[in-house]
């Protein structure tokens, strides 16, 4: 098995309500899950391949909940990766390399019947973690942002966190609010549904937990 390693952030914007059941083992808002995330890696390899700087994102589409399976997905990578880059994202967003189900990638394979051809294209991408703010951009495919949650009655700012120990995605992630449209070979239409935010540091044997 090559060895990789992450360091990176994310933001993540599917259909279910805010806090999404997914995340504490319950079934979907509208019984059926999609999802379009996108993350910039700071710090990464693949092997011997730096993966510094690049951007990835996905799109995905099951029609019942994740773990049902026969879903669709359609990767995107930087244009800016070469080859060597290119094969080592897809590999690891394929959950190639990677002990079974360890990473939220590894899931989304294990999952998936229908994966569509990669696409290599200009990713814009923008997050800050802290504010709960995040734009997502690949033209022509994706067109997403996020921002925090206001209260209703007073239009305050609303913060919530979700602290998962034992998740394949990330230790700790911040809640506010997404909105998406993507277009092509899946297309979605998502509006003020839950939105992630979140810290990545990913290996190829699952998250690396700070408090190890």
């Amino acid at each position: 098995m090559i060895g990789w390693r992450i360091k990176g952030r994310e933001f993540a914007n599917c259909n279910c309500d805010y806090g999404c059941p997914c995340q504490f083992s319950a079934l979907p808002t509208h019984g059926n899950c999609q999802a379009a995330l996108g993350f910039q890696i700071d710090e990464g390899h693949f092997g011997d391949v730096k993966l510094d700087v690049l951007r990835a994102a996905g799109i995905y589409s099951w029609p019942k909940a994740v773990h049902e399976g026969n879903g669709t997905m359609q990767l995107i990578v930087d244009e800016k990766a070469d080859e060597a880059q290119r094969d080592a994202l897809l590999r690891i967003m394929r959950g190639e390399e990677t002990e079974p189900m360890t990473t939220m990638w590894s899931v989304y394979a294990h999952m998936t019947t229908t994966i569509l051809e990669p696409l290599f294209k200009p990713i814009d991408f923008e997050v800050d973690v802290e504010a709960r703010t995040a734009r997502l951009s690949v033209p022509g495919i994706i067109e997403g942002k996020g921002e925090p949650i206001r209260n209703p009655a007073t239009g305050n700012i609303h913060r919530a966190r979700i602290d998962l120990p034992h998740g394949f995605e990330y230790e700790i992630a911040e809640i506010g609010s997404g909105t998406t449209k993507t277009m092509g070979g899946i297309e979605l239409n998502l509006e003020a549904s839950y939105g992630q935010f979140a810290e990545l540091h990913l290996t190829n044997t699952g998250v690396v937990r700070q408090s190890v």
